[in-house]
């Protein structure tokens, strides 16, 4: 008997949706890497993309713990000599909390081209709206259940 692969051909994409609402941000990226690799999935396979897609809402209202807020800096580079600029995690969540969500959850992706393909079936909103509900996305609560002490 023969290992099962799943082919792109027999997988249908399921949806996803979580709500980011006082999550933490590095909590709440990993859960959300999981959905997208499909690693709570029987059928999940290393090298393959199992269809799942996910809508993350409420991202303006993401968390961070700690001194993260002012302690972590984003740091891009323009190309001209001199071009270093710099950004702390609290400037760049006012201006784009959906960039500082997507790079969390890319970060934890495959850096190859299924981390891209990956990274193009994450879509984040800012507020509670999203122009997904045809796909019916199941709701994904974030929240363990803690064992009993």
């Amino acid at each position: 008997m023969s290992t099962y692969f799943p082919s792109s051909k027999t997988i249908e994409p399921r949806w996803y949706l979580v709500d980011a609402s006082d999550q933490v941000l590095g909590r709440l990226a990993a859960r959300v890497a999981g959905l997208l690799r499909g690693k709570d999935n029987p059928r999940f396979t290393p090298f393959l993309s199992t269809g799942e897609h996910v809508v993350v809402i409420n991202a303006a209202k993401v968390r961070c713990t700690g001194q993260k807020l002012d302690g972590k800096l984003y740091h891009r580079f323009t190309g001209t000599p001199g071009g270093l600029k710099t950004s702390s995690l609290r400037t760049r969540l006012a201006r784009d909390p959906e960039g500082v969500v997507r790079d969390a959850v890319e970060g934890m992706l495959p850096k190859s081209r299924l981390g891209k393909h990956l990274g193009a079936q994450l879509k984040v909103y800012r507020g509670a709206e999203h122009p997904h509900a045809a796909q019916e996305p199941r709701p994904v609560s974030l929240v363990k259940a803690r064992a009993a002490q």
